[in-house]
Order: C-alpha cells, then sequence, then structure tokens
C-alpha cells in the first residue's frame, strides 16, 4: 500500500526555505536592473516583485527556527548572490562566437557598477540580519502577536534594507528630496506587501511548528 501524503520534517522544510531564499535573492538582483514607473513621478526597481519573499521567508525562519539558523541562510544567501555575480563577470569577458549577436544586451543586464554592487550587498546583509533579530527579540517579549512582530520587523529590515541601498547607490546622482521618496515609496510597497501576504505567513509558520524534528 502507498501513502495517501508524505510530511515533511522540520529539517527538509529548512533545506526547501533555504533554497527558495537563495533563488528568490538572485532573481531580484537580476530584475533589479529594470525599473518601473509607480504612482506617477515614483520610480521602483522591478526587484520588489519578489525581493519581499525574501523577508517573508526570512520571517517564518526566524520564527520557527530561531535567529541562528536564519543567519546561516541569510549568509549562505549573500555567498550564492556573489559566487552568480562572479559567474556573470567571467561569462561577460569570455569572448563570444561570430553568430551570437546579444553581447551587448547580455553584458548590460548582467553586469553591475561597483557602486550598486557594493550597495546591494550592504543593504541585503545588514536588512536582512535586522530583520530576522528583531523577529526573534521581539518574541521573547510579545510572543503571541505574530502578526505585530512580522510587520514590525519588516519595517526595521526594510526600512534599514532601503535607506542603505538608496543612499550608497545614488546618492548625488539626483536631489535629495528624489532619494527619500524613493526610499519612502520602496521601504512602504514591501511593508503593504507583508500585510497582504501576512496570513499565508501565519498559516505556513503554524504548519511547519506543527511537524516533526
Amino acid at each position: 500500500m502507498f501513502k495517501n501524503k508524505i510530511t515533511p520534517t522540520k529539517t527538509e522544510v529548512y533545506s526547501i526555505l533555504t533554497g527558495m531564499f537563495c533563488a528568490s535573492l538572485i532573481i531580484s538582483n537580476i530584475l533589479a536592473f529594470k525599473t518601473f514607473s509607480f504612482y506617477g513621478d515614483i520610480v521602483l526597481p522591478c526587484a520588489v516583485i519578489i525581493f519581499p519573499l525574501t523577508y517573508i521567508i526570512n520571517d517564518v525562519l526566524a520564527e520557527v527556527y530561531g535567529f541562528s539558523k536564519a543567519k546561516t541562510v541569510i549568509l549562505l544567501g549573500f555567498v550564492m548572490n556573489l559566487v552568480a555575480v562572479l559567474c556573470y563577470a567571467i561569462a561577460i569577458l569570455l569572448p563570444a562566437p561570430v553568430f551570437f549577436d546579444g553581447q551587448e544586451a547580455f553584458a548590460l543586464v548582467l553586469s553591475n557598477t561597483p557602486r550598486i554592487l557594493i550597495a546591494s550587498f550592504i543593504a541585503y546583509l545588514v536588512g536582512s540580519l535586522l530583520n530576522s533579530y528583531s523577529m526573534v527579540k521581539m518574541k521573547e517579549k510579545y510572543e503571541p502577536h505574530l502578526f505585530g512582530r512580522c510587520i514590525c520587523s519588516t519595517i526595521i529590515g526594510e526600512g534599514i534594507d532601503a535607506c542603505l541601498f538608496i543612499t550608497i547607490a545614488f546618492f548625488g546622482t539626483m536631489p535629495n528630496t528624489m532619494l527619500l521618496i524613493m526610499i519612502i515609496a520602496q521601504a512602504t510597497f514591501k511593508t503593504v506587501y507583508e500585510i497582504i501576504i501576512y496570513p499565508f505567513t501565519r498559516y505556513v509558520i503554524n504548519k511547519i511548528k506543527k511537524l516533526e524534528d
């Protein structure tokens, strides 16, 4: 007789979340190349389509597995993103055959200026670690209030992430008022994203907590 349902363990789910986190991070960095206009003159990177997912997974990891396990995934995501960037750079430098006419477009999309790259790495590390750490620390006093902890940790993480990335990447290239608008818009967009998808986040957290170790 075949079993009708195979239930994963917490360890197996941790591996799945790790893969999803790293994949979402790498995808978001590619999407960040393109921006889009939002509500008039507000410009946002297309990475906001998927990047908030990394913070939602971050919340799940911190809530279920603790800060140490969440930090491991965050650092792994950083390393894999660095590997991806190095592979892009090598691929761009390798000579293309004469029949390949997409070299310029390939290099344009997958190359990063040092300033953008540094801004992305710093903002990601600081924002993600703060999000995870604040989620765990608030759990010590406000464990029943999952919604408040998820949203507050996201505001902290996303807010710092937006401030660091946009300031480091674009300071001096546009008016300071525009920088401030971009920071507020990006942090707000991602926080609203978290609020909308919170019921799913809570469902996933509760389901994982019931699994066997």
